[in-house]
């Protein structure tokens, strides 16, 4: 009887080890995550609209067809990016991802307080070799330091109501992914 029971806990804790390794592991090891979904339709550096999300022509898991959705694929190895994305009628969030998938920094109009959410990314070291500018506060510039060079951006804007979709998807046709090509003093 005793080892009926050691067999069943034993059965039961490898499995429960199995599981978390498997559950753990899969993001690492899945193919189809939403950077590698977006890579090959993606220019680099540029805001490009993404398509409705439908049950079958969703081009990531769980889009909200109440949102107009745009995305960035970025490069930072040539410099700084500088993002701009006007606010639309009702709601807009612009979120950042690693390569891998992990969402790094947030913001959304209410945060932003502007009608234009305005921002720099830059890696760590960009970052250091800005110069110290004394009229420069950071309620000025608002700086995200991405922890690699290569991520993605996503934008969405809220249409409360499908008339106002149109509304959205031109607020997001109005944003900007740019390289900082004049230095770290192009990011004023």
């Amino acid at each position: 009887m005793i080892r009926l029971i050691f067999a069943i806990l034993g059965g039961i804790v490898l499995g429960g080890i199995v599981h978390l390794v498997s559950v753990l592991a899969l993001p690492r090891i899945a193919s189809e995550d939403a950077y590698s979904r977006l890579a090959t339709t993606l220019p680099l550096n540029t805001v490009a609209a993404l398509p409705d999300a439908t049950p079958t022509t969703a081009p990531m898991p769980y889009m909200d067809p109440a949102f107009a959705a745009a995305a960035c694929k970025y490069d930072l190895s040539k410099g700084p990016i500088k993002l701009a994305v006007p606010i639309s009628q009702a709601y807009t969030s612009v979120s950042f991802y690693t390569r891998g998938d992990v969402a790094y920094y947030a913001i959304n109009d209410r945060s932003a307080g502007r009608k234009v959410i305005e921002l720099d990314l830059m890696t760590t070291q960009q970052k250091a070799a800005l110069p110290e500018d004394e009229d420069i506060t950071s309620a000025d510039r608002l700086i995200i330091e991405s922890p690699g060079t290569t991520g993605l951006i996503m934008m969405r804007a809220l249409a409360p109501e499908p008339g106002l979709l149109p509304q959205a998807k031109a607020a997001l046709a109005a944003a900007t992914c740019k390289v900082q090509t004049d230095g770290p003093q192009a990011a004023r």
